[in-house]
């Protein structure tokens, strides 16, 4: 192999890059076949476990002497969803002097007067229940839990965001794990309250359920390390001292201690039969923002964590898996780096020569594809008997993934340079069904940032790149392309909407829009 002629070698190095690039996302979506191995051989397993620990935990003395709960709520200007929240949590099925309630509430609007309110209203009902305020945001989410925990009187502390809705048997189906004294966090499955809202909220369901499913299951059940998902789940105080505290060091402080518990020798449990409802983003702004927060900090968690986890007392396969789990967001750039790499690929290469190359890119594209989408298809045969109707909207939640890529991208960058960051809050409103947010105040709706007109270059980009396939052998990657660029349309277009319509609301409204302001 001859590299005398620049243009040669110039091609043989993108073709390299791209092909590295296809490779990282291979072994990321062929991983998920893996997880859904994993989680078919030790289903049968944790179905019997399940009522097992019941039967043990109502034959044992803590059936009658349960141990006291503290269940702490942190919230951040949540005036739409407080009373839902309190209403759930007050209604919990547990002895009342066994369960202590605190309202970790660090709001900046009028949702601290209605919490107030709210507390004094439950006090009243004979309820252990207070409103913790304090002078500043130190550490967000990590700095209130810490705070809280410095007065909390239970063994044990049950944690809920404002977006979810407790049942009210969750204390007593995820409490007599606890009777294993190696047991430090038990996790419960998400569920969602309005995944009917639209398509956007559809996508986020499946991918959620994917996770809370197939993935913390295989995790959980064959002895992987697995990650506390910062809210619908219940900690052993010790386990938390053990690890060294809440830190906020990362904008994933819940990941964070999960493997700092781990390490410590502590073991994390995940309950598939008990499902916690929650609110799912209903704006593109909002969504985006939350994968970006989740992508930055477990990016930061990597950084943190993986030379401790390289050093512990574990097999290579479970470190492998791990580091997997800490750096999956990694898919992003990789994803945005195929992107950009394809039209340079096509207008330089003589195909004809090198169409080995696009028939490695495109195996290396449908295995990664593919992977994924088993997870999508797996998990709603395993919690839906309608399944066969839901997996219509898979092809959405790809699109919706890809369309992020540049985001997440921007996220991955900046948790391996930087540490923490500001905790942009995702908004919640209460909805759950399409013309309920007509009703609401629209002062929690994030703005448009600058990405959404690049992301409508890019899907040009992938658009032009696409058309230039169909003169060449490129054409066996044109169904990549074709995603690539529908789900950057779709994400920028709908973000770009969502805009002009929060601004023409508030220019066609002005007595609504200063109503929204006063209550700021």
């Amino acid at each position: 192999m001859v590299f005398g002629n620049p243009d040669t070698f110039l091609h043989y190095a993108l073709g390299g890059l791209y092909l590295l690039c296809l490779s990282g996302l291979f072994l990321y979506g062929t991983n998920c076949y893996v997880l859904l191995l994993l989680f078919r051989r030790y289903r049968i397993k944790e179905r019997l476990e399940y009522p097992r620990v019941l039967r043990e935990f109502e034959a044992s003395p803590w059936h009658k002497d349960l141990p006291k709960v503290t269940v702490q709520l942190p919230i951040y200007n949540e005036r739409y969803v407080i009373h839902r929240l309190l209403e759930a949590v007050c209604a919990l099925d547990y002895p009342r002097d066994r369960l202590e309630i605190q309202l970790l509430d660090d709001s900046t609007d009028d949702t601290a007067e209605i919490a107030r309110a709210l507390v004094a209203h439950y006090r009243q009902q004979g309820l252990s229940i207070i409103h913790v305020r304090r002078n500043n945001r130190h550490g967000f989410k990590a700095g209130a839990l810490h705070e809280g925990m410095g007065t909390a009187r239970g063994e044990f502390l049950a944690i809920f965001d404002a977006d979810f809705v407790p049942p009210a048997d969750f204390l007593r189906k995820t409490i007599p794990y606890f009777r294993n004294p190696k047991v430090g966090m038990v996790q419960a499955r998400w569920g969602h309250t309005n995944l009917d809202y639209s398509l956007l909220t559809r996508s986020q369901s499946i991918g959620i359920d994917a996770h809370f499913s197939i993935e913390q299951g295989a995790r959980s059940w064959g002895g992987l390390f697995l990650n506390f998902n910062g809210t619908a789940g219940i900690w052993r105080r010790q386990a938390i001292l053990d690890a060294g505290g809440w830190q906020a060091d990362t904008l994933t402080e819940d990941m964070d201690l999960s493997y700092r518990a781990q390490l410590a020798g502590w073991q994390l449990k995940y309950v598939l039969e008990v499902a916690c409802p929650a609110e799912l983003p209903v704006q593109v702004a909002a969504f985006k923002s939350q994968q970006f927060r989740w992508a930055k900090g477990s990016i930061q968690t990597a950084r943190k964590i993986i030379p401790a986890l390289l050093r512990a007392d574990c097999s290579w396969f479970a470190k492998y898996q791990a580091i997997l789990h800490l750096t999956h967001y990694l898919i992003h750039p990789l994803m945005l780096a195929t992107i950009v790499l394809s039209l340079p690929l096509i207008h330089a290469h003589n195909w004809q020569h090198r169409s080995w190359v696009l028939v490695v890119a495109f195996f290396l594209f449908l295995f990664s594809t593919f992977g994924p989408s088993s997870l999508y298809v797996a998990s709603q045969r395993v919690l839906y008997p309608d399944w066969r109707s839901r997996i219509r909207w898979i092809p959405l939640v790809t699109l919706v993934g890809t369309g992020i890529a540049l985001s997440n991208s921007r996220a991955v960058v900046e948790g391996l340079l930087f540490s923490g960051g500001n905790f942009i809050r995702t908004p919640k409103f209460d909805i759950r069904r399409p013309g309920d947010l007509q009703n609401k105040l629209r002062s929690y709706w994030l703005k448009l940032d600058l990405l959404p007109p690049l992301e409508l270059a890019l899907g040009l980009y992938a658009l032009f790149a696409l058309a230039m396939t169909f003169t060449t052998l490129g054409i066996w990657i044109s169904p990549f392309l074709f995603i690539y660029a529908c789900g950057f349309f779709y994400i920028s277009l709908r973000g770009i909407y969502e805009s002009l319509d929060r601004i023409t609301w508030k220019f066609g409204e002005p007595q609504a829009a200063n109503s929204a302001q006063k209550g700021k």
